[in-house]
């Protein structure tokens, strides 16, 4: 494939880089009032449900309504990503090849569960499931801290003493309720003695994601207050990354052609969102970034927001004269070019909402004309936006995903469908051992028409 030279390096930089949840959004156009309402939408607890549906599509953990409390324990077991090393761990109840051994011993061998009996067919209390959960969020050297006094004050708040509950159990509650692991939509009626329902289980599982950094990651909401300055620090501590033994695979295929370009990002850096609800937008300018925060916010759009860093490279042809900074000479004289841009990712909180985004950027946020006018700053030609589900009104082409096991940073060399057996071929006859998951992906038809080589 070769370089395109009638297209600015921005442009280029751009081109070739490469079940609703409980959120109630605002009407389009919204007044000031309506603004400031939907402002503190976001500021709400997260629900069961949103909590369920992270569960069951990223660890597959769907609780029955009323759990006992091995499921709990096997769902704690699973989104601890722990199966118990060696099976040693010894209940009263339980046996190697028993239904809830396997996560039983890994709990236990966690300091989550203590024995000597498990009792996993019986109905799961709140108080027990609050226990599990306050342990396996590691909080549990916190809760012991806790003298008598003090656990007395925090449980006021359920309206309960810690008379009956053992001492451990009612230290574990009243930090419960101190960090938020039991949040207050859950204070009024609290029985220790209850049955959990599912509604409770999942948000104590949401709460030791969010406890061990395991849940969604974003900056905020579009609706903030201060969403443009956690955007501008954000990007002010953003830089161009280097991943030498990745780059040295893919320049080598900028080299030969196999590619045009390709972007590296950083997966610590992972928003973690609900697929089905997910958008990601690519730009290199903050300006542009926080016009487009509220752009849509003028829209009636809100979302939760994180900023992915993102490095885009590029081939500048010599001819073309100076390539700036950031840029590695190869040997026909030509220079790749490093760029440091952006993903901004959005959750909206219903596909509706998703759908509704591609016709705020093709009215606001894409350019049709050379001087066009009625455009937020920094607005392309063929802006890139793309949805890992189908989307009417969107194109699929092939993200080329390549992996390091040894490192958290990955290239993305996007391509159209029919190309990527071309392009894995090449870059395996580069490095046989590279690691490459190809995989679709549905994208705007600007960026597609691109593709194809076609100007708009």
């Amino acid at each position: 494939m070769k370089a395109i030279k009638g297209l600015s390096g921005k442009w280029l930089i751009a081109l070739f880089g490469a079940a609703a949840l409980l959120l109630a959004q605002p009407a389009s156009h919204v007044g000031a009032a309506t603004v400031s309402a939907a402002s503190a939408v976001h500021a709400q607890e997260i629900g069961g449900a949103e909590y369920g549906l992270f569960l069951q599509e990223k660890y597959g953990v769907a609780l029955p309504e009323k759990p006992a409390k091995g499921d709990f324990i096997e769902a704690a077991a699973a989104i601890l990503g722990y199966e118990g090393a060696d099976g040693t761990a010894e209940f009263s109840d339980l046996k190697a090849g028993d239904k809830w051994y396997g996560p039983a011993s890994a709990l236990f061998e966690l300091g989550v569960l203590k024995g000597p009996a498990v009792g996993g067919d019986q109905p799961l209390t709140n108080a027990v499931a609050v226990s599990i959960a306050l342990r396996a969020a590691d909080l549990k050297e916190l809760a012991y801290t806790y003298p008598a006094d003090k656990v007395e004050r925090s449980l006021s708040p359920l309206g309960i003493t810690g008379k009956g509950l053992g001492a451990h159990v009612a230290q574990e509650l009243a930090a419960a309720v101190d960090t938020g692991l039991l949040p207050a939509s859950e204070y009024a009626g609290f029985n220790p003695k209850g049955a959990v329902d599912r509604e409770l289980a999942n948000v104590l599982l949401g709460k030791v994601l969010e406890s061990k950094g395991l849940y969604k990651q974003y900056i905020g909401y579009v609706y903030d207050a201060d969403i443009a300055t956690k955007l501008h620090a954000a990007y002010a501590t953003s830089d161009i990354i280097d991943a030498p033994k990745l780059q040295g695979l893919v320049n080598e295929a900028l080299e030969q052609e196999l590619i045009t370009g390709y972007n590296l990002k950083d997966t610590r850096f992972d928003s973690r969102f609900i697929d089905s609800l997910k958008l990601t937008y690519g730009h290199s300018n903050l300006k542009h970034a926080v016009q487009l925060i509220g752009l849509l916010r003028s829209e009636g759009l809100n979302a939760k927001v994180q900023f992915e860093p993102k490095t885009s490279a590029f081939l500048h042809l010599k001819e073309w004269g100076d390539p700036g900074p950031n840029v590695v000479q190869i040997k026909n004289g030509n220079f790749i070019a490093y760029a440091k841009e952006y993903d901004l990712v959005f959750e909206f909180a219903n596909a509706k909402d998703k759908t509704k985004f591609q016709d705020v950027i093709l009215a606001y946020a894409k350019k049709n004309e050379a001087d066009q006018t009625g455009l937020i700053a920094g607005s392309w030609w063929q802006p890139l936006y793309f949805s890992p589900t189908a989307i009417d009104g969107y194109e699929i082409i092939t993200n080329n995903l390549i992996t390091d096991p040894d490192s958290p940073y990955t290239v993305h060399p996007f391509s159209l469908n029919e190309n990527s057996e071309k392009v894995i071929e090449g870059l395996k006859a580069i490095d046989p051992d590279a690691v490459i998951t190809p995989y679709q992906f549905w994208v705007d038809v600007p960026f597609f028409n691109y593709l194809h080589g076609e100007a708009l």
